[in-house]
């Protein structure tokens, strides 16, 4: 069985031309996951043959003998039959509350000597496999393996460019650059916030910046991170401004003080641990987060002195306790906050 890198490219070698006896889709990546599902099933079957040679169990709830019977029970109405068996947990280590017991030799079985009229899928979304089980290893060697692995930003840009291929619709790298910290690495909401942008400018269009900035929604993250960016470049009216859009928003200050408390800290560790030497991917293992948000903490910290930040990390404690007990209003506090850091 090849081994699949990238989740991208695994998409890439599904086709109608080339469906597989049995599939093992394996990873966190709920949206690749059911990307190649949906591939499979499409190269597979017509819209009228789903109705009746599509199945789909839960392994939590239905043992894998009764998934093989359906996949030995010839198609009706039709020359192919897919049969998907989710929740693989038997192929790791995990203990479930499931109480389903499997008897996992008849898919040992099933594997040796597949039905030539199915196509089985088996989906296994978690982090690890227990590679130590038979079955584990039988499936890894006999099956078609599918890594639907967490993208990277790498892998996303990647994507993007593929999204956009399809309407032959560029976009500018600021404006990559700028998606990807509005919304982060969630594959689905870049998907759909690309495919919006994508209609806006038309086939042959090109995003730009200014699209992105009109277009994709700022989640309370995101406009975190901007007033934190207000806040380093000593631009009090625009963090006044922010702040006040996240108010009317009704997002509670003491969520909003929570925020810039965790970014703020952040910003600290990162400074601390690249002065030491660490890498980027280092950074990120250390403080086990997602190596983008420490990318984006390494901008921010060249321009805060940790002496400045150690002071600002105190500050927002400070006001958490007030915010909590009640001494000074909620509202105020961070005014006074932005006030302070703008040196007025």
């Amino acid at each position: 069985m090849e081994r699949k890198k990238l989740a991208i490219d695994s998409l890439k070698t599904i086709n109608s031309k080339d469906i597989k006896p049995v599939y093992l889709l394996h990873g966190l990546n709920a949206f690749i996951m059911k990307k190649a599902r949906d591939k499979i099933i499409q190269h597979s079957l017509s819209d009228e043959e789903k109705e009746f040679n599509l199945s789909i169990y839960d392994l939590e709830e239905t043992p894998i003998e009764q998934v093989i019977e359906d996949a030995e029970t010839l198609p009706f109405l039709g020359d192919k039959r897919v049969v998907i068996a989710k929740n693989a947990f038997f192929l790791t280590a995990e203990k479930s509350k499931s109480k389903v017991e499997h008897d996992v030799s008849k898919l040992q079985d099933y594997l040796e000597q597949p039905a030539p009229f199915s196509t089985l899928i088996v989906q296994a979304p978690y982090e690890k496999l227990d590679e130590r089980k038979k079955i584990t290893k039988a499936l890894k060697k006999q099956a078609t393996y599918v890594e639907a692995n967490e993208f990277n930003e790498h892998d996303l840009v990647q994507w993007i460019k593929d999204v956009l291929h399809k309407r032959n619709v560029e976009m500018d790298e600021d404006a990559k650059q700028l998606l990807l910290q509005l919304v982060g690495l969630n594959v689905t909401i870049i998907t759909n916030e690309v495919e919006k942008m994508m209609l806006y400018v038309g086939d042959n269009g090109v995003i730009t910046r200014e699209v992105v900035h009109e277009l994709v929604a700022k989640t309370l993250e995101q406009n975190v991170f901007t007033l934190i960016e207000a806040v380093m470049n000593k631009n009090l009216k625009e963090a006044l401004n922010i702040y006040q859009d996240l108010l009317r928003n009704n997002e509670e200050p003491i969520k909003i003080l929570s925020l810039l408390a965790s970014q703020f800290r952040l910003i600290y560790h990162t400074k601390q641990l690249s002065g030491q030497g660490y890498s980027q991917q280092q950074i990120a293992q250390t403080l086990k987060v997602h190596p983008f948000r420490v990318k984006i903490a390494l901008q921010q910290s060249r321009k805060f002195e940790e002496p400045l930040l150690r002071s600002i990390i105190k500050e927002l404690a400070e006001a958490d306790y007030e915010m909590k007990t009640g001494k000074i209003d909620k509202e105020l506090l961070l005014q006074l906050f932005f006030l302070k850091q703008a040196g007025v």
